[in-house]
């Protein structure tokens, strides 16, 4: 008999725990987050020596600790920076970081979701620009590019909504910074509305999994009663049932509907 693939929850639990008793989680811990670890500036240093940082101009990143040497890094190298309003609660669900109309001096407060929520600028998501690189914060990934995030799904639906709107495409790189011990071996849970991830950086090495199948939109019968509750945006798109998305009812940039399935990236 094939062994059984754990749940998303179980691999969570072991992740946390793992990085506990190691020592190797930093505040505020590692239980029900995307946990902060030590060497997490250097993983951002390994992601920032990559090609695909490099030519990035424009950069949406999770808001969470481990991955604020990230932001901040893109800021002082003068990257427009994307951050999710936290649990995308507000219509004008994310926040543009431009260093060019930031002091220098401001960049390491709007490196943080406090500092960003003051001098940040809302915007919608139709007021996106292309984004070429993705980081998302993790849980859990594996070599083949699988991640498993804390668990709301917040970042597949903001990956999904920049999908729909165009500012998401086959072009853009999705990345991720992890300590080692959040690298695991086995084949991880996947569900259609996952994101994969091109670009895995440890303080040790940079992983580059061949690219996957991705999402190309909003899985409408995928949403919980809290996202289609507690998320004013999927209204605004549109997206709150599967009938409207094939439609192609959302507006977004370029020609043809939107899309609920998905489709292999080039």
């Amino acid at each position: 008999m094939p062994k059984q693939r754990p749940d998303k929850q179980q691999v969570r639990e072991r992740i946390w725990s793992r990085l506990e008793e190691s020592g190797e989680a930093l505040f505020p811990g590692a239980q029900g987050r995307i946990p902060n670890f030590r060497g997490a500036a250097r993983a951002a240093e390994r992601l920032a020596a990559t090609p695909e940082w490099r030519r990035a101009r424009v950069v949406k990143c999770n808001p969470d600790s481990p991955q604020r040497p990230v932001r901040f890094r893109a800021l002082a190298e003068g990257k427009v920076v994307y951050m999710a309003v936290p649990r995308l609660a507000e219509r004008k669900c994310f926040w543009k970081l431009d260093p060019a109309r930031l002091e220098r001096s401001d960049l390491a407060a709007a490196a943080t979701i406090k500092g960003a929520s003051r001098l940040a600028k809302p915007v919608g998501p139709r007021e996106l620009p292309h984004v070429d690189l993705i980081v998302a914060g993790s849980v859990a990934v594996n070599r083949k590019g699988a991640r498993v995030g804390k668990g709301g799904g917040y970042s597949d639906l903001e990956y999904a909504i920049g999908r729909v709107v165009g500012a998401i495409d086959g072009k853009t790189t999705t990345a991720t910074t992890i300590h080692p011990l959040q690298l695991v071996d086995e084949a991880l849970p996947v569900t259609p509305h996952d994101f994969f991830l091109d670009l895995i950086a440890t303080p040790e090495e940079v992983i580059r999994p061949a690219r996957r199948q991705q999402p190309k939109g909003v899985l409408p019968d995928h949403l919980s009663d809290e996202h289609r509750k507690g998320i004013p945006t999927l209204e605004e798109l549109g997206l709150w049932n599967l009938q409207d998305v094939r439609r192609g009812s959302p507006g977004r940039r370029g020609s043809g509907p939107s899309r609920s399935s998905s489709g292999r990236r080039r």
